[in-house]
């Protein structure tokens, strides 16, 4: 066991686990942000997407001991109120079905608008390539991804 202070969502989290320990598992296991979710384990679907350091990463193969000091980003964290222009763009279109993987896509959009605010559409597809939805919402996603940018360009 090591202890790792984690910088989530703007608070200091001190955690006591093996240094080998998934980020994902110290965010829902430890520190009950459930919002991430577990889906493949080999980090191939997107649903289990953070930011760390700003960039859009897969939390199930990220050991904790990797993190360092960097500031790391859940859906729970992406705004107070639900009100990111992404998560509202979701609302406005629809994305959800089940749900399961919404969180994993919203951090992915979320990223790619903060390093490219006007993607295109290929773009956008190759950004959000790997984040699987098995509902097949894909063309609502890309639809909301448009929406979001539109809407944080007038914002």
């Amino acid at each position: 066991m090591a202890s790792f202070n984690l910088n989530i969502n703007g608070k200091t989290q001190q955690v006591d686990v093996d240094p080998s320990t998934p980020i994902l598992w110290v965010l829902r296991d430890h520190l009950d942000l459930l919002g991430t979710k577990y889906g493949c384990g080999i980090a191939q679907c997107g649903s289990c997407t953070i930011h760390v350091g700003g960039m859009a990463v897969r939390s199930c193969q990220l050991p904790v001991s990797a993190v360092g000091n960097q500031e790391i980003t859940t859906i729970e964290g992406l705004s107070e109120n639900g009100d990111h222009p992404v998560q509202q763009a979701w609302l406005e279109h629809d994305v959800y079905q089940c749900g399961y993987c919404q969180a994993g896509q919203i951090m992915s959009a979320s990223a790619l608008l903060k390093s490219n605010p006007n993607p295109t559409d290929e773009e956008i597809e190759g950004s959000m390539n790997g984040n699987i939805c098995r509902c097949g919402t894909y063309t609502r996603i890309k639809k909301a991804i448009k929406t979001a940018a539109a809407n944080s360009e007038n914002a």
